[in-house]
């Protein structure tokens, strides 16, 4: 019976721990450096900016992201390459239409840039 007790609940934190995508809305820019979070520390280009709520007074500064395209937002068809990107929050985007403004390299990883903005999960 203690043995059977044990498993359920590790099953239950297991399942408490699984990740839940939140939908939100991509574009992306090319400027990288300074950035508001690290000034001119560069930290490569898969990087991201975040828009004003995710922000959250620079709380945002050094999360990672795992983002996936959806969809398309605009009329470029199938704009999604099926991937899925990792990147960090280097900077603020303020006042930006969407959730991640990702560097133009993290974008084409997983959409046709193109499209310039795109339905997308993330993940932190």
């Amino acid at each position: 019976m203690g043995k059977r007790i044990l498993i359920v609940m590790g099953i239950f934190a297991s399942l408490l721990s699984v990740a839940v995508a939140i939908p939100g809305i991509a574009t992306f820019y090319t400027n990288y450096v300074p950035s508001a979070c690290y000034g001119n520390k560069s930290f490569g280009v898969m990087i991201a900016a975040a828009n004003d709520s995710l922000w959250n007074n620079g709380a945002a500064c050094g999360k990672v992201f795992q983002v996936t395209c959806k969809g398309p937002r605009n009329p470029v068809p199938h704009p999604c390459t099926g991937k899925t990107v990792t990147v960090k929050v280097v900077d603020h985007c303020p006042g930006c239409p969407s959730t991640l403004d990702l560097s133009k390299e993290a974008f084409t990883q997983i959409a046709n840039p193109v499209a310039g903005i795109i339905n997308i999960d993330y993940i932190q």
